[in-house]
């Protein structure tokens, strides 16, 4: 008698895994475990940089030192372009948009790799998938928060001065944030599917450096794209990016209050993104482990 009712209390607290189901799961009961498993995340991100020796001290130095030295190979060239006219501003500019730009890198690489990187995780665990990107999200975020310490004393050395408008620039580094966790879950995704996406993933990363306001300001690649084909200049805003990052080196490295237009442009494209990434992850996160 005892036996039978074991057996029948463990049979009723069994869950059913169905990989094979697509489509959203039921959204409450997802974001409640995603919150009480945050701690798990939080774990997974700290074995993460522990593995990638980032909380060493070498480690967390070469964090800073790899844009760092990119960042003395790029302003070299573009000094040489420019015939000597890039200043000490360029430099600072170029160093803050470094930073910013290898933190939002990071978090859509790391978090494109994460769910196949974790397949061993999702065939003996059962936690909402999502944890996996927002994992990856968060050692990004940790390993950019050092930058931010150096970007400061480059600041200063340099001969920039505080201003008030870089107490918005939180806004574009929130902006960013959301809009590398949404690209992060949706490469995540595809990843599952289309293994050669992270041998595409680098040099997709490396054209959109160039192609956002980090190696040059913002007014300068307008400026250059209306010389050439007319008053064409509002097309930079279809990169995300230009948005984003151009709001964040105005308000931080420039001190100015950047266009209306790189407000709504960034909110435009970072919280749509989110929202399309998240529900495109969960609504497949089901069938992961058999394509794994």
């Amino acid at each position: 008698m005892n036996a039978t009712r074991l057996d029948e209390d463990f049979t009723s607290s069994v869950h059913v895994y169905e990989p094979h189901r697509k489509g959203l799961p039921r959204l409450r009961p997802y974001f409640r475990a995603l919150w009480e498993r945050r701690q798990f995340a939080a774990e997974m991100s700290r074995a993460s940089m522990r593995a990638a020796n980032t909380n060493t001290v070498f480690g967390q130095i070469w964090l800073v030192l790899n844009p760092l030295l990119l960042a003395c190979v790029y302003f070299t060239l573009v000094f040489i372009l420019r015939g000597g006219n890039a200043g000490p501003d360029f430099f600072v500019h170029l160093v803050g948009g470094l930073f910013a730009f290898f933190y939002f890198s990071g978090a859509l690489q790391t978090g494109a790799s994460s769910v196949v990187g974790g397949g061993k995780l999702l065939l003996n665990m059962s936690f909402p998938r999502l944890l996996l990107p927002l994992a990856a999200l968060r050692t990004a975020f940790f390993r950019f928060l050092p930058t931010l310490l150096v970007y400061f004393v480059l600041h200063f050395t340099f001969g920039q001065r505080l201003h008030w408008a870089m107490l918005l620039a939180p806004y574009f580094l929130l902006m960013l944030t959301l809009f590398g966790a949404g690209m992060g879950m949706i490469f995540a995704t595809i990843q599952v599917y289309f293994r050669d996406a992270a041998s595409f993933l680098p040099y997709m990363v490396r054209i959109w450096l160039y192609m956002s306001p980090v190696l040059w300001f913002p007014e300068v690649g307008i400026g250059r794209l209306e010389s050439k084909f007319g008053d064409v200049g509002e097309i930079m805003y279809a990169n995300p990016l230009f948005s984003i990052l151009g709001g964040w080196g105005e308000t931080l490295v420039r001190g100015e209050v950047p266009p209306l237009g790189m407000w709504i442009g960034a909110a435009a494209w970072a919280i749509p993104v989110l929202v399309i990434g998240a529900i495109f992850f969960m609504s497949r996160e089901r069938e992961f482990v058999v394509r794994l």
